[in-house]
């Protein structure tokens, strides 16, 4: 498990972070259900080389959730600003997963932090995006929240299952849905979907162009959530200076094949 020992206070609500590694510096960036600890069978071998900084988005896993909490994909891209001039980080490079990708390109195309290099592996970054099941969500984030324990815990397995190419493994099950447990918890899960908005996506996507650092994508082969023809639109928008597609892994990339991804980052990173 990745440790988030440090605490970074962010419009006055608690940013859980960590780092490890020596040398130039690499962000990681977690997408949604997930959380930093997506990352943690690929930020151990990053650090041998790179000082790696991991964090929970607002309303994830070990930072703060509450009530009234506003936690749209602008908020996580302001974070990320934030988080960056915090640490005092100049053009590092940037890995971003599905909703983390997307706050990666809002870094840059609207809140203009510049990259050394940037790696998007799934990101939510093109319309339309969204599922029925969001839509649902957002028009019954009160019902939802309300749901008894057993019934939110069996409909978030079979959710995150649904990102995966092979079974999720028992301990990764628990390591994702643990944070999303009791009345905190399970209210922050349909915030984070209750808020979602196409809005967000389309503000970065009107602003899409080859930016003055390499882009990487990588992709899972069997994504059913962002299906690899977006990457193909997304690569063309970034005139992307890589697009790697991972055989045998899904939309969860970090836990179907872990070891592709890694080697596909190292290649660029």
């Amino acid at each position: 498990m990745l440790q988030l020992d440090n605490s970074f206070s962010f419009r006055g609500q608690r940013v859980a972070w960590g780092s490890m590694g020596e040398g130039d510096p690499v962000v990681l960036i977690h997408g949604f259900p997930w959380s930093a600890q997506a990352w943690r069978r690929i930020a151990p071998w990053l650090a041998g080389t790179s000082k790696v900084y991991y964090f929970d988005m607002l309303g994830f896993g070990q930072s703060e959730m509450a009530d009234g909490q506003k936690v749209d994909e602008s908020v996580q891209s302001d974070l990320l600003e934030a988080l960056i001039s915090h640490w005092g980080l100049k053009r590092p490079r940037v890995v971003g997963h599905d909703f983390g990708g997307l706050a990666a390109l809002r870094g840059h195309f609207v809140n203009g932090i510049d990259y050394g290099r940037l790696h998007l592996v799934d990101p939510v970054a093109v319309l339309p995006s969204g599922s029925p099941f969001y839509a649902h969500v957002a028009h019954h984030e009160a019902a939802f929240a309300g749901l008894p324990d057993y019934a939110h815990d069996a409909l978030f397995k079979a959710y995150i299952q649904q990102a995966a190419h092979y079974p999720l493994r028992k301990d990764a099950m628990e390591i994702y849905a643990a944070p999303w447990r009791g009345d905190a918890g399970k209210a922050a899960f349909y915030r984070q979907i209750a808020q979602a908005d196409p809005g967000n996506i389309s503000e970065a996507e009107a602003r899409y162009r080859k930016p003055d650092f390499d882009v990487h994508l990588i992709w899972g082969e069997h994504d059913t959530f962002i299906p690899v023809e977006r990457g193909e639109k997304l690569r063309r928008m970034l005139s992307a200076d890589s697009f790697t597609v991972i055989p045998g892994a899904a939309h969860i990339v970090q836990e179907d094949a872990p070891e592709a991804l890694l080697g596909a980052l190292l290649q660029h990173l």
